[in-house]
């Protein structure tokens, strides 16, 4: 089985194009066999590109720990770069089925080359229920959420997957490793959480690590900077269009006020190719 080994922003994933390659039955076992960075080729998941009748592709994705996720902006990006690049569809606007709907991109190309990708992310939910959370509602912000004694302020946002967006003064180990997993397996959060910790360095500039829910700490989260671009509005600490710093690089956010909607946009890069 052939693959290739993709990241955006550091966010890495294995890709196998679906469309030409004999996938096993056993997708959740394929996805944390590849992602072991001891015994596999080593990623945050495993990513499938597979024919659509919505769209010009649909993304299928597994977290490193085998369960499916709905989505991933980091991922996506590099979908559309590869779809793009391996001659899957040669248009610089493509239309890519997710778990959480279609989503539009526009690609950045220089000398047949995808530079950089913008995501039409959609609108984010707010409602509680829906993201889903048990805390009060109907909009989860700056909600204490006690652990182990323990109070952090969590705002909630789902973009197509659910977010716990924490604010804090300094995004140090102790809090993403000691914290992170606590809060992504809460009985308050039914569906798991992914969870960002965020330092606001001015109001359009943060900096967030993420620990992603069923990977662990990543190096970046396209759908959690959505997120916290979200979350920055709703706490009124940053304005609607902001630059995210990640461990792995900077994504560009704005949650535009007209369409409701939330643009990413960053980077993608191919690292490898091989033969599993």
């Amino acid at each position: 089985m052939k693959f290739t080994k993709m990241h955006g922003a550091g966010n890495d994933y294995v890709y196998v194009n679906g469309l030409q390659e004999t996938l096993p039955q056993d997708l959740p076992e394929l996805s944390r066999r590849l992602s072991h960075r001891r015994f596999g080729i080593g990623a945050d998941g495993l990513i499938l590109i597979l024919p659509s009748e919505q769209a010009d592709v649909r993304m299928q994705m597994f977290n490193a720990d085998g369960s499916e996720s709905e989505m991933c902006g980091n991922g996506i990006r590099c979908l559309a770069k590869y779809v793009y690049e391996h001659d899957i569809c040669r248009q610089e606007t493509l239309a890519v089925q997710t778990k959480c709907g279609v989503l539009m991109m526009d690609l950045e190309v220089h000398a047949g080359l995808v530079q950089r990708v913008k995501v039409d992310m959609g609108e984010p939910i707010l409602e509680a229920v829906e993201i889903p959370t048990t805390l009060p509602g109907p909009i989860v912000v700056c909600e204490p959420l006690e652990i182990n004694n323990h109070t952090l302020e969590v705002t909630c946002v789902s973009m197509g997957n659910p977010h716990a967006v924490i604010f804090v003064d300094t995004a140090d180990d102790d809090l993403v490793l000691g914290w992170g997993p606590l809060v992504e397996n809460d009985a308050r959060f039914p569906q798991r959480t992914n969870v960002e910790f965020v330092e606001v360095i001015s109001d359009t500039e943060v900096r967030q690590r993420t620990w992603e829910r069923g990977s662990g700490e990543t190096w970046a989260c396209g759908t959690g900077a959505s997120a916290v671009c979200v979350a920055g509005v709703l706490t009124k600490k940053t304005q609607r269009k902001i630059r995210v710093h990640l461990l792995g690089g900077d994504l560009y956010l704005q949650w535009d006020e007209e369409t409701n909607h939330v643009f990413m946009t960053g980077g993608a890069s191919e690292v490898f190719t091989g033969d599993w």
